[in-house]
């Protein structure tokens, strides 16, 4: 049975994911920490508990999703993948990070590249990789269909979606990929979104003001 600890990291509230089985292997997701006792925090939990961390995946690649990127590949010696679309959005941080005021942000380059269906292993679980682009050129998902739930990143929120202001970024685009993929999954699935509080995706069919289908 997969375990999931959610931790809320840097100055845009990002939560970063660390799951984890029986036998206690774990994969890191979106690690945003920045400063170093939100490093220490993450590193921790990961001694307290005896895991060992295998992979590191991002969803997506803006600033907020990729802070620890490095960090985690150096302290774990893990490798680490993206899809291939949002390359370009992962190598533009370094460019950006200091107008935001990060000017420790380091660098990572991506050991592999994800594509729509692979499937994703640690100990004795398995993730579903899901192509939803439109809050990013090149923006995944992680789904369970054994528990029954979604590492959505930063396409589903609770009452909200992503924004689509950003380069790479299409209204339509992320619409479509809610109503015509996320939707069409166990309705009672779980979304451990990149911001914010988990939600369904009933919840979110019958009451989300920018993509809801039914009421």
């Amino acid at each position: 049975m997969i375990t999931i600890r959610k931790f809320v990291f840097n100055p845009f509230m990002e939560n970063t994911y660390l799951l984890y089985d029986d036998t206690k292997e774990a994969v890191i997701f979106d690690p945003g920490c920045y400063e170093d006792y939100e490093k220490e925090e993450l590193k921790s939990f990961v001694l307290d508990n005896q895991l060992t961390v295998k992979h590191l995946y991002n969803t997506h690649c803006h600033i907020d999703h990729v802070f620890g990127n490095q960090f985690i590949i150096d302290e774990f010696k893990i490798p680490f993948s993206i899809h291939k679309a949002d390359l370009e959005t992962l190598r533009a941080v370094k460019a950006y990070a200091p107008n935001y005021g990060f000017m420790h942000y380091q660098e990572a380059e991506p050991d592999g590249f994800l594509e729509e269906g692979d499937v994703i292993t640690f100990g004795n679980s398995s993730l579903e990789v899901l192509f939803l682009p439109g809050h990013a050129p090149g923006h995944v998902a992680f789904i369970s269909k054994e528990q029954n739930f979604c590492i959505s990143g930063d396409v589903l929120f609770d009452g909200s979606i992503g924004r689509t202001d950003l380069p790479g970024g299409d209204f339509d685009t992320l619409i479509k990929s809610i109503q015509n993929k996320l939707f069409k999954l166990d309705s009672e699935m779980v979304v451990y979104s990149g911001h914010g509080n988990d939600t369904t995706l009933e919840k979110e069919m019958k009451t989300n003001p920018f993509c809801a289908v039914s009421q």
